[in-house]
């Protein structure tokens, strides 16, 4: 066993410790932590999105930040600003929460556009200008998102080109019966969100996503990654016409790098040096179900962006 793999797995454990159920989400976010990428967390309210951001955040011993999106944020209550001092007489930079290694961005749809541009610029650049001065972002520096699917009354809608800035979209489930009644008896006398002790330094992370971006990829499995992004842009080249209709618009060159990159990291988790085409299959739905924009046509006719995915896996060949 490697050691990134050993503490991968340390981590999982780290979480479980304080998460029932919810294995696709607590290996998700592992995911993408070890692919350094940021996450948007799509489910109702209640199913545990926030606790399973903050108990990795204490896995890793990260700095950790939550932020309320509300309409009301401005960009300044979340890169920071500058604050005039009449006793100096020079300007104090003042960082906001974005300033952490882990950040958990809560509702992120309730904001105006520009404070979520200013997020999501952050998010790119990975460094925040205030005045004339840039401040890099520490590292590691993650984004958990979440937004919750049903209610749309109040909120705005991520731009296209912004949610292909998340490497992965995470669709968080109801858990079972018996994981419900699991979850009532472990959290009912609970306070607070279990502390868990630390597995690794925040720092132990930069080596391990060092490790990942080390794991072999052969060309027939990048030519694969390509194919199957192409064919969400062309699915009439795939003998998928019939999605022709459905699809206004398909995922960009980036969607092709993080296919990659989660392969990658699932190669790692799983203990492996080189990625197999069943790692690509299996990050696929994650990584491109918010980079296929679907047409009127496709929402009347209730097609969605995992069916469309789906029907590409099965169609489009390694070779």
């Amino acid at each position: 066993m490697s050691r990134a793999q050993r503490s991968a797995e340390e981590l999982l454990r780290a979480i479980r410790v304080g998460l029932v159920g919810q294995e696709d989400l607590a290996r998700g976010l592992l995911l993408a932590l070890l692919a350094n990428g940021h996450v948007l967390l799509e489910g109702v309210p209640g199913l545990a999105k926030t606790r399973a951001v903050r108990l990795l955040a204490s896995a890793c011993h990260a700095s950790f930040k939550r932020i309320q999106f509300t309409p009301d944020l401005l960009p300044a209550d979340i890169v920071g600003t500058r604050i005039y001092r009449r006793d100096t007489s020079e300007f104090e930079v003042r960082k906001g929460p974005v300033f952490a290694q882990i950040v958990l961005a809560d509702e992120i749809n309730r904001a105006a556009p520009k404070v979520q541009s200013a997020l999501l610029e952050a998010m790119q650049e990975r460094q925040v200008t205030l005045g004339d001065e840039t401040h890099p972002l520490p590292q590691p520096f993650l984004v958990f998102a979440t937004q919750n699917p049903i209610e749309q009354q109040g909120t705005y809608p991520l731009p296209e080109a912004q949610v292909d800035r998340f490497l992965m979209k995470l669709v968080i489930r109801h858990p079972s019966v018996e994981e419900e009644r699991r979850i009532v008896r472990m959290v009912m006398d609970e306070t607070d969100v279990p502390s868990i002790r630390p597995v690794i330094e925040a720092r132990e992370l930069l080596e391990l996503q060092a490790e990942v971006r080390r794991v072999y990829v052969d060309d027939k499995l990048i030519s694969y990654a390509t194919n199957l992004v192409q064919a969400t842009r062309d699915p009439a080249r795939h003998e998928l016409a019939r999605h022709k209709t459905h699809i206004s618009l398909g995922a960009s060159p980036r969607a092709s790098i993080a296919l990659v990159q989660v392969a990658r990291a699932l190669a790692v988790l799983e203990g492996r040096g080189a990625v197999l085409p069943e790692d690509v299959k299996l990050v696929a739905p994650d990584v491109l179900r918010h980079r296929v924009l679907l047409t009127y046509h496709a929402e009347a006719e209730g097609v969605t962006a995992d069916q469309i995915v789906k029907d590409i896996l099965a169609i489009v060949p390694v070779k």
